[in-house]
C-alpha cells in the first residue's frame, strides 16, 4: 500500500509523513486490496477560521469503492486523528458489507445500516474502483476566470451502472451530501442527495 502525502499551501515535513505513515498502517485489515492512500493537507489562511483552519483529506484507492474521510481542527494532528477516525467507520462498513455479500445473505438497507449512526458521521461523490480513479480526469478550471463565480476544479468519473441503493452506499462512504450515478434500473443519469436526517432524494434527467 503507498501513501501519498501532499500540502496545499503549506509545507509537509518528514516527521508528519512518518506520524501518517503510523496512523495508517492498521486500516489494512479492512482491506488488504488496498493500492494507495492519498493524504492532502490543506491550511486555511483567514485568521477568522483559527478554529478550523488545518484541514486533513484522506482518499483510500483499491479494488472496490474509494472510501474517503476528511476533518478540519486548529491543528494537523488532531485533524489526521480526527479523519482516520471517519476513514476507519467507512473501511468497517464496507468490509461488513463485503461479508454480507460473500454469505448471500440480503444486504441491509442504507437506512437500517446507518439507523444508529450520528448524522455527521453520515453524507458523496466517488464510488469508483481503482481503475475508474486512474482514468478519471481532475484539472484546475481557467475558462471562466471573467466569471463573477468561479469553478476550482473539475472532474470526470466513468459511469458505472448502480442501483439507488448502491449509490447511497457509495455516498456514505466518500462522507459527502449528493452522488451522482447512472442508475442501473431507470438507465438515467441521476443524483441522490441528502435532505434532513435521515431521508433522502434523488433527482433524475430524463433524457
Amino acid at each position: 500500500m503507498d501513501i501519498v502525502v501532499k500540502g496545499r499551501n503549506v509545507e509537509v515535513p518528514d516527521h508528519y509523513r512518518v506520524h501518517v505513515a503510523e496512523k495508517l498502517a492498521k486500516i489494512e485489515r479492512y482491506d488488504h486490496k488496498l493500492i494507495r492512500v492519498d493524504v492532502e493537507l490543506f491550511h486555511e489562511r483567514n485568521p477568522r477560521q483559527s478554529d478550523t483552519c488545518q484541514r486533513v483529506e484522506i482518499t483510500c484507492v483499491s479494488r472496490g469503492p474509494v472510501i474517503r474521510a476528511e476533518a478540519c481542527t486548529n491543528d494537523f494532528y488532531s485533524a489526521l486523528d480526527a479523519a482516520i477516525a471517519k476513514l476507519d467507520t467507512r473501511l468497517r462498513r464496507a468490509a461488513d458489507r463485503r461479508r454480507v455479500h460473500r454469505g448471500r445473505h440480503a444486504p441491509l438497507s442504507v437506512a437500517a445500516a446507518t439507523a444508529d449512526l450520528p448524522v455527521a458521521e453520515l453524507a458523496a461523490p466517488s464510488g469508483a474502483t481503482a481503475t475508474a480513479v486512474a482514468e478519471r480526469v481532475e484539472e484546475p478550471v481557467d475558462e471562466y476566470d471573467d466569471q463573477p463565480w468561479h469553478i476550482a476544479r473539475a472532474k470526470v468519473h466513468p459511469a458505472e451502472p448502480m442501483t439507488v441503493d448502491d449509490a447511497l452506499f457509495q455516498m456514505e462512504l466518500v462522507g459527502h451530501d449528493f452522488y451522482l450515478f447512472h442508475d442501473k434500473e431507470s438507465g438515467r443519469p441521476s443524483v441522490v442527495y441528502r435532505r434532513h436526517a435521515y431521508d433522502y432524494g434523488i433527482i433524475s434527467l430524463d433524457i
